[in-house]
């Protein structure tokens, strides 16, 4: 005879399963929060700052900009010149596009160890205004401590981990949140009042960011030192490895890079250009009476003339002929990495004999290019950088409350993962399914999941006082 259903045995069989996963959604939920509490705390403040770059590197930069000149501006052959001697053991990696013939000159330098600097000098008189490390500008310290927390491979490899724990943080925090057995919208779409609003506000926003911190995560793999590199050798692998990745992954990849542009770079030194500026010493000033030498690097002058034509998307550098690259260099750096275009100028005629967009890059790049330029909050100007803020002050919002929560609701003597329930809600499997599938895509999570189950199951079995405070000991269920 044929009978429908399951038997009672294996009803009570599943129902133990699904709770049993249930709570591991909590406890993993709880994990991830105390883990990334700080990372989140570093990424969201220092992410909050970098999505401001453009107009924090022009408030630092306004006694440059539209000055005041004695006299008429020296042509930009003269102002890089005196730049090299303000810098002699760097060579020369661009010249930033002025629009304003009254703006400093902006000459990037990079040295031997792949250290940048940049070079400021006086139009008219040629004056070295300053001469700044550019690991040291408030934008770039943002961006690296977002990147490593200034701790090399390590620290990025730290929040690398942190970022993969933050998804699973994100996913079992909207499974935990999912409305069962309530009225009305009340801590569904806005916060109660009272008791509640602690636990409301933290579940509200959380549903509120998630996408847009989703997003910012993944988005922001490309960077990450582990998944980073194994998707630059994948990438390296396939008919696509003949284009230049755009980005770095990691610190080490970064200095790498630098280290490649300095290496490529005009070998024209401040003693090539002028030894006698080399040697002087008078407080910044560069003399250039005495004419340049022939080793000097000149055509600054006719290739800004034709980048200027070009309207390409600010900021420009404007790059010498070298031994590797025998035209003139004219790139867009500009964040919205769409925007960002490539001359290449002959350096007799001065004409463009190659440009170079990006529509001509891979689809990979392009979709990368699209989540890195809205990851840095410069897609869709203003209102994206408005909508990265607004991700970050959530993300921090979450962080409080989840802290607060935590140091309130927690039994004495555990971690404070919550009881079984009496009847545990669905699904809970396929979240499950899916944050292993996770840990496979995403090398540091799989191997942080490996090390969780391994030490839950030694805590099962030899250590009850820390599987009670963990939580893998279930207490007395609630309805």
């Amino acid at each position: 005879m044929l009978t429908t259903g399951a038997s009672p045995d294996r009803m009570t069989e599943n129902k133990l399963d699904s709770a049993a996963l249930y709570r591991m959604i909590w406890r993993w939920h709880v994990y991830a929060g105390l883990f990334c509490l700080p990372f989140v705390t570093v990424l969201a403040l220092s992410g909050a700052v970098y999505l401001f770059k453009p107009q924090i590197d022009a408030f630092f930069d306004r006694p440059y900009t539209h000055m005041s000149l004695a006299d008429p501006a020296r042509s930009l052959d003269d102002q890089v010149e005196a730049a090299l001697a303000a810098a002699p053991q760097s060579r020369i990696k661009g010249l930033e596009l002025r629009y304003d013939p009254a703006d400093a000159a902006r000459v990037h330098m990079v040295d031997a160890q792949g250290q940048e600097q940049r070079v400021l000098v006086r139009p008219d008189t040629l004056q070295i205004l300053r001469v700044e490390a550019e690991k040291w500008r408030l934008s770039t310290l943002m961006r690296d401590i977002h990147g490593s927390m200034l701790l090399g491979d390590a620290g990025a490899i730290a929040l690398e981990l942190a970022g993969a724990w933050a998804i699973v943080m994100l996913l079992t925090g909207l499974y935990l949140w999912w409305p069962r057995n309530s009225i009305g919208i009340g801590g569904v779409l806005y916060p109660r009042k009272g008791r509640p609003f602690l636990r409301d506000l933290h579940a509200v926003t959380g549903l509120y960011v998630s996408f847009f911190a989703l997003f910012l995560l993944v988005s922001g793999l490309p960077w990450t030192k582990v998944w980073g590199e194994a998707f630059r050798w994948s990438r390296g692998v396939t008919p696509q490895q003949q284009v230049k990745m755009d980005w770095t992954t990691g610190p080490s990849s970064a200095k790498a890079q630098r280290v490649s542009a300095y290496q490529a770079a005009p070998q024209i030194s401040a003693e090539g250009s002028n030894e006698h500026e080399a040697h002087d010493g008078h407080a910044g000033h560069a003399d250039m009476t005495q004419g340049p030498s022939p080793e000097r690097i000149v055509g600054f002058d006719q290739v800004a003339a034709v980048a200027r034509d070009a309207h390409l998307a600010e900021p420009v550098l404007l790059a010498p002929p070298s031994p590797k690259n025998p035209n003139w260099l004219v790139r867009s750096q500009s964040q919205n990495r769409p925007l960002q275009e490539t001359l290449h100028v002959d350096p007799t005629r001065f004409d463009v004999v190659k440009r170079e967009d990006f529509s001509g890059k891979p689809l990979i790049d392009k979709v990368i290019g699209v989540g890195v330029a809205a990851h840095e909050g410069h897609l869709f100007g203003v209102a994206n950088q408005l909508l990265g803020l607004f991700t970050a002050i959530s993300f921090l919002t979450l962080v409080v409350t989840s802290m607060l929560m935590w140091l309130r609701r927690r039994p004495a003597g555990a971690l404070g993962a919550p009881p079984a329930l009496a009847t545990p809600p669905r699904l809970a499997p396929v979240l499950m399914m899916l944050i292993l599938a996770l840990g496979v895509l995403l090398p540091t999570l799989g191997a942080s999941l490996i090390l969780v189950f391994g030490f839950e199951a030694i805590a099962r079995r030899f250590l009850p006082g820390v599987s009670s405070w963990l939580g893998l000991t279930p207490r007395p269920a609630r309805g």
